[in-house]
């Protein structure tokens, strides 16, 4: 396995959400570091709250991948989870906050959110480390790669409840998986997704970091402009529209 550079503190002038702290650069709910030359990992940082997606830490993700996506020293990046779980998907309190304008601003920072994830010209790895459910589910599908611990669970539980994003996934593994997941909302854990082909490789929770960085220090070799060329390559294949708004994909 390659072994990795000390983390050291990510500059970006342009992300106003983020505070240096030495070592790392943080917002209220997302951590970032750069543990090897040319990989960034975005860190999810409300364990407390399973780290659900709230408007503020949706708008911190978008902040950072589009600042990251105009740094010419990043070549790969990495999302994960702090604490045992990956995401449990949107912040479900948000749902019912009597304000009309903060429920247009909670769709609008979910569309942009769900484009700059789907459309980050870079490739992303999602290592996965605990359940990852509902828009949990739909951010580790919307990586490139996906890394699953042993103790990871996906499924789509706001099918009871409200629309489920299906594009992402009938993109990655089939209109047949993408249906049974999407419509059943049933729970799949790590071995069956690496089945299904939703994962690429199952570890051991503790080292589901080291093998995600192990991978974006492989991707991280390439040349930044290749890697861009093909990652472009894979969205239009995937057909992937970045006007869609959420309900639509």
């Amino acid at each position: 396995m390659t072994s990795a550079a000390s983390p050291r503190a990510v500059a970006e002038p342009t992300l106003d959400r983020l505070r240096d702290t030495g070592g790392m650069s943080t917002g209220d709910a997302l951590r970032l570091e750069r543990p090897a030359d040319g990989v960034v990992r975005l860190t999810l940082a409300r364990p407390d709250k399973r780290n659900a997606l709230s408007v503020a830490l949706r708008d911190e993700i978008s902040d950072a991948l589009d600042a990251l996506a105009d740094d010419d020293t990043v070549r790969a990046a990495i999302v994960t989870g702090e604490g045992s779980t990956f995401c449990a998907g949107f912040d479900l309190s948000e749902f019912t906050v009597d304000d009309a304008e903060f429920q247009q601003r909670l769709w609008a920072s979910s569309d942009r959110y769900h484009r700059t994830v789907l459309c980050f010209p870079l490739p992303i790895i999602a290592a996965v480390n605990g359940p990852a459910l509902a828009g949990g589910f739909d951010l580790a599908v919307m990586c490139d790669i996906r890394v699953a611990a042993d103790t990871a669970v996906f499924a789509h539980p706001e099918n009871r409840f409200g629309d489920v994003v299906y594009g992402p996934l009938h993109a990655l593994v089939g209109g047949s998986i993408a249906r049974d997941l999407c419509l059943t909302g049933r729970r799949i854990d790590a071995a069956e997704a690496h089945a299904m082909r939703i994962v690429s490789r199952v570890v051991a929770v503790e080292e589901v970091a080291a093998v995600a960085l192990d991978m974006a220090v492989q991707i991280a070799a390439a040349p930044r402009e290749v890697s861009m060329r093909t990652k472009a390559k894979a969205l239009r294949a995937a057909g992937v529209d970045p006007a869609a708004p959420t309900l639509s994909l």
